[in-house]
């Protein structure tokens, strides 16, 4: 009997926590991306003057993007400007993207710079098959649960989500998962995207969840298309991973 009690008092304190949760349906949050530049442009066993020229290149290339959102609508942008010295070398076909997702109609625009074209593309939320995973882990204050899902067929996504933030959303065109992602990391492109805080949005940072108008309309075939003539002297590797850049 005492220990029916016991488990019965365990139970009813976890509900009690629970009930206390604060969910929460609108904000904004900042995303730290971190590439190992090093492990993604070369491959170990270069020439001496490509060990040298890797000397003069940062291992870590750091970038910050916001996700504004509400229970409707999202919009994902660059965000501060990182404090690292520019290099000008290396830069991914993904720097500057914006993705605006209507959460309720289950579309997306996004807004891509590959090279010197800038597209503007419409399309369905992406519909990911996670498999979800007892892992945990805590992100930006917030318990997290793993998922793993596959884009491109065979290159694997690691996620953490929070059912703490409501809406099933998340960086770049991510999402699908019962919460906010507040973490990828993509082995093959040597890139994570970490949230580093959660702050409240104003009336104006609400109102301009809106669409990104500028660039060309196009498909996500064009748009890999303008990748593959742009870089297909430069090895297949190099290629293939540009490709999973853009379509994030």
């Amino acid at each position: 009997m005492k220990q029916i009690l016991f488990f019965l008092g365990i139970i009813l304190a976890t509900i009690g926590v629970r009930s206390q949760t604060i969910f929460i349906s609108k904000g904004k949050i900042e995303f730290e991306r971190k590439t190992n530049t090093h492990r993604l442009y070369f491959s170990g066993d270069e020439s001496s003057f490509w060990e040298e020229f890797k000397k003069l290149i940062p291992q870590f290339k750091t970038d910050y993007f916001n996700l504004f959102f509400n229970e409707d609508r999202s919009i994902y942008k660059i965000g501060k400007e990182s404090n690292e010295a520019k290099t000008g070398f290396f830069e991914s076909p993904a720097n500057e993207n914006t993705v605006f997702k209507d959460l309720t109609q289950q579309k997306s625009i996004s807004q891509k710079q590959v090279f010197e074209s800038q597209f503007l593309i419409s399309d369905s939320l992406k519909r990911s098959e996670w498999k979800l995973l007892p892992e945990t882990r805590t992100i930006a204050g917030f318990e997290c649960h793993k998922a793993l899902t596959k884009i491109c067929d065979s290159v694997v996504v690691v996620a953490f989500y929070t059912d703490e933030i409501i809406p099933s959303d998340g960086p770049e065109s991510f999402g699908g998962l019962p919460g906010m992602i507040l973490e990828i990391a993509i082995p093959r492109l040597y890139t994570t995207w970490t949230a580093t805080k959660l702050e409240g949005v104003t009336e104006i940072e609400e109102k301009s969840i809106a669409p990104p108008l500028k660039g060309k309309k196009a498909t996500q075939k064009e748009m890999a298309a303008k990748v593959n003539d742009g870089i297909k002297d430069w090895g297949e590797k190099y290629r293939d991973r540009a490709l999973w850049f853009v379509t994030l």
